[in-house]
């Protein structure tokens, strides 16, 4: 499930300097991209953030940005935005250079999905081989 949620545009790079707020936002922006959520989406994620404070943050140097399912979900979707320079959060988990954005319809695929997001992350040494890939080929290809 985890591979296929990732669309055509959903993988990104950047050298520039954002905010959490900012890399959070773009990182969901890859969904809208792709289709899988309406713009909707993106403000609920942002609400989740001020509402909840940087609780995404799940691991050192990985957020995984979402908020719950909603009728501003079409289907099932994944994106990540890798940073250059680390953005600070707030967690004790910073600087943030991973963020990951989900979504899901309904509730059953959103712990489905988390399911298969922590085990991918969890292999030995597949976060410092996102960390350093050269493309969103290589990124893709790990995935």
């Amino acid at each position: 499930m985890l591979a296929k949620a990732f669309g055509p545009n959903s993988i990104s790079l950047t050298g520039e300097q954002l905010s959490f707020p900012e890399a959070v936002d773009r990182a969901v922006g890859l969904l809208e991209l792709d289709n899988r959520v309406t713009p909707d989406y993106r403000f609920e994620v942002q609400q989740s953030l001020t509402n909840l404070g940087p609780y995404f943050v799940v691991a050192p140097g990985i957020a995984l940005a979402h908020a719950a399912p909603s009728a501003a979900v079409f289907e099932i979707g994944f994106a990540l935005l890798r940073l250059e320079v680390g953005a600070v959060s707030g967690s004790s988990n910073d600087p943030v250079r991973l963020v990951f954005a989900f979504c899901t319809p309904t509730p059953d695929d959103h712990i489905e999905l988390l399911g298969e997001f922590a085990k991918f992350v969890s292999e030995p040494g597949k976060v410092n081989l996102l960390l350093n890939a050269s493309a969103e080929s290589v990124i893709r290809s790990l995935l």
